[in-house]
């Protein structure tokens, strides 16, 4: 996926920090730039789409091309579990901002928080009522 989604330096990637280096290490070899969002510690490594829409306006005016937001639900090295309404919002950005989902939740069977539950981004996006024609949606 990333070689499709990456042709020169100036497509970016958005990126959660901190991550597992199989992104970071794959955008680079592909060529692109990453292009980090930050996870809120504070509030549990949660993901805010404010800071989402802070580090594109950043990196669109650096003349990067963002073309995808990867996403770790559960999260590693974090364990963090997204809310389901969180996920909507990120859904939502995606749709708004033109960009590819990257949803890796190969961990979704790591959630170790009794009052949380995972939901995939395939089901929250088709709640939405998004289709494939939508939405693009990727799975990891």
């Amino acid at each position: 996926m990333m070689q499709l989604l990456i042709s020169s330096e100036k497509d970016g990637i958005l990126c959660p920090i901190p991550q597992h280096p199989l992104y970071s290490a794959s955008i680079a070899l592909h060529g692109g730039t990453l292009v980090p969002y930050f996870l809120d510690e504070a509030s549990g490594w949660g993901l805010e789409t404010s800071e989402l829409k802070k580090q594109l306006e950043d990196a669109k005016s650096k003349g990067i091309n963002v073309r995808a937001l990867v996403v770790i639900n559960p999260g590693n090295p974090t364990a963090q579990v997204l809310a389901e309404d969180n996920q909507w919002q990120i859904v939502d950005f995606c749709k708004q901002e033109g960009l590819v989902l990257l949803a890796d939740e190969v961990y979704q069977e790591n959630v170790y928080i009794p009052d949380k539950e995972f939901h995939s981004f395939k089901k929250v996006s088709r709640s939405m009522g998004y289709g494939e024609q939508d939405i693009a949606l990727i799975p990891c």
